[in-house]
């Protein structure tokens, strides 16, 4: 497209998902601008809108059909408006179809693996024609892709695509393909690009960020990357997700630990405390494992922070084996603990098990869990009372305008008092309180302790 023919509207994103899924629908946001598109917040004064996908669950599925239904209306209303829906939901097998029927208003599907055709894409929508591609996951992306979040102090930067883990449950290893690997010198040339732009903090996304590397068989692993990407000159902190527990090695851990800029936080999905339920799942660790794992990291790290997933109501999860999550939740001592009812995703191995969990049992083992891993929560933030800690400042808290809002190192969310103006910065705080979601420090002055 030339100069001339470049487009002069508005783009708008809406986003659902997990921090990959926002990481690729930013990549196709700054695709439409180098289009000739402005970025816009509002869906009603945009020309094109994008819609980036997820079918983890069923509820995020529902709720994203339901958000292109209502769009629906808005194109009647502005018949020269288009709309593009990308990523996951696009992606599942035999859905495509199905999709294009039901929404006759959308212009462009297009699936996981069209980044790099994203822009021709975009191009053919100005014929008129109802645009539908979607990949075979064959291949990495090609890297002449621009570096999206430019000047922003927080940004994700994905390392790898795909899964090798078919987990019984998950859908992703059918929309996303197999693992592969981007090279280290495009992850670290792309991080380079954003610290120099004014990024602070990157987070290294993949769905199993610790066998990143192993299918090119590079001589380097994930724990060698971290080396290479905290040795950049400039950049503050360097997050990572999601780590499957089976392929924590100890060389990562002790990586962590002699960090300068990793954070001591660890992402680690167990799903269920019961060995019959992981096995069920395809897990490949038992509960025993995974505790020697988390062992492992506070005896290297006592300070660290250790997040986890949980699935209550698999099939076949009796009542002994939900005792059993409860008793590793209460040994974990999680910071924080993601908990999810069981959701039946058809083309997944668990979709046609056998003694499938009613829902009003998923819902009150939830509930169950939840008060559990409340009481725990609290417990481990009452431990920060009282210390001086680094908080990076990301904005004005969501439950209170007249405070900051801010991450520790391990990733703990911190309200503050101060001036909005020092977004992006680090600071020292120190912490004065805490209910079970978040800390309540006061801000320190230079010389303050």
């Amino acid at each position: 497209m030339s100069q001339l023919e470049r487009h002069t509207g508005n783009v708008a994103t809406v986003t659902y998902g997990c921090q990959m899924s926002e990481r690729e629908a930013d990549l196709l946001t700054e695709i439409a601008v180098q289009e000739g598109y402005q970025r816009c917040a509002d869906i009603h004064e945009a020309d094109l809108i994008l819609i980036n996908t997820c079918c983890v669950r069923e509820s995020a599925e529902n709720k994203i059909l339901g958000k292109i239904g209502e769009l629906k209306r808005l194109k009647e209303q502005r018949p020269g408006l288009k709309i593009a829906v990308s990523g996951c939901m696009v992606q599942q097998p035999d859905r495509l179809e199905w999709l294009m029927k039901r929404a006759p208003h959308v212009d462009l599907w297009t699936g996981t693996d069209q980044m790099n055709d994203f822009a021709r894409l975009l191009r053919q929508l100005d014929a008129g024609a109802v645009v539908a591609v979607i990949g075979a996951n064959l291949a990495i992306q090609a890297e002449d892709l621009p570096v999206a979040g430019q000047g922003r102090k927080q940004v994700n930067v994905n390392i790898m695509y795909g899964c090798n883990n078919f987990c019984t449950y998950c859908i992703v290893p059918y929309v996303r393909g197999r693992e592969r690997s981007r090279s280290r010198e495009d992850i670290l040339a792309e991080i380079r690009t954003l610290v120099a732009s004014g990024c602070r903090e990157v987070t290294l996304l993949g769905q199993n960020v610790n066998s990143y590397g192993l299918d090119a068989q590079w001589e380097y692993d994930f724990a060698d990357l971290l080396q290479s990407a905290d040795r950049i000159p400039g950049i503050a902190r360097v997050r990572f997700m999601t780590s499957h527990p089976k392929d924590l090695s100890d060389k990562l851990i002790e990586t962590v630990a002699q960090g300068r800029s990793l954070c001591e936080h660890f992402h680690l999905p167990v799903q269920s405390g019961s060995n019959e339920i992981l096995k069920r799942m395809n897990r490949r660790y038992t509960r025993e494992y995974y505790l020697e794992r988390l062992d492992k990291i506070r005896q290297r790290i006592p300070q660290a922070s250790i997040t986890s997933d949980m699935i209550v109501g698999f099939p076949g999860e009796t009542e002994a084996d939900f005792q059993d999550t409860l008793d590793l939740v209460a040994q974990a001592d999680f910071s924080q603990l993601f908990t999810f009812v069981y959701s039946r995703r058809s083309g997944t191995a668990a979709a046609t098990m056998p003694d499938q969990i009613p829902l009003e049992e998923k819902k009150r083992r939830l509930q169950t869990l939840m008060a559990l891993q409340e009481q725990k929560s609290l417990a481990w933030k009452r431990r920060l009372v009282g210390q001086t800690v680094e908080v990076m400042t990301e904005g004005v808290s969501k439950n209170n305008q007249q405070r900051l809002s801010g991450r520790t190192r391990g990733n703990e969310l911190v309200v503050f008092p101060g001036d909005v103006q020092r977004s992006g910065e680090i600071i020292r705080v120190k912490i004065v309180d805490t209910t079970a979601w978040t800390l309540i420090a006061n801000a320190l002055k230079c010389g303050e302790r």
